[in-house]
């Protein structure tokens, strides 16, 4: 029987060559996700159905963009977020239904969604 090596029994805190004590930072030019998103904001989409969140993230990106709370939501700009056509109308009612954004919507143009500031979780 071999000698049992106690180094083969430790526990790794950290897999080898991760010294990162830092969140990862993205590269110049890269999109980003702008903040501070309010956490009580992400709650109460992540508790709604569907890709809500998905919509709510694409939402809070284009708004850091555009510096603006109401931003339109075209379907191109939802394909980023793994959002179909379909799906992101139905995400949009839900958000709205729940008083997280407000909609104003015109035929044959993307929605124009506000992002509404929240205080309570629903």
């Amino acid at each position: 029987m071999a000698p049992i090596d106690p180094d083969r029994l430790r526990v790794r805190s950290r897999l080898p060559g991760h010294r990162r004590t830092r969140p990862p930072r993205h590269v110049k030019g890269e999109g980003f996700l702008k903040g501070p998103v309010p956490l009580i904001w992400l709650e109460a989409a992540a508790r709604l159905p569907g890709k809500s969140l998905h919509a709510g993230v694409a939402l809070w990106y284009a708004a850091g963009l555009t510096r603006s709370a109401s931003v339109p939501l075209s379907n191109i700009s939802g394909l980023k977020f793994g959002l179909d056509r379909n799906a992101k109308y139905r995400a949009l009612d839900w958000l709205e239904g729940a008083g997280l954004i407000a909609v104003e919507r015109k035929l044959g143009r993307a929605p124009v969604v506000t992002i509404l500031q929240t205080s309570e979780p629903p």
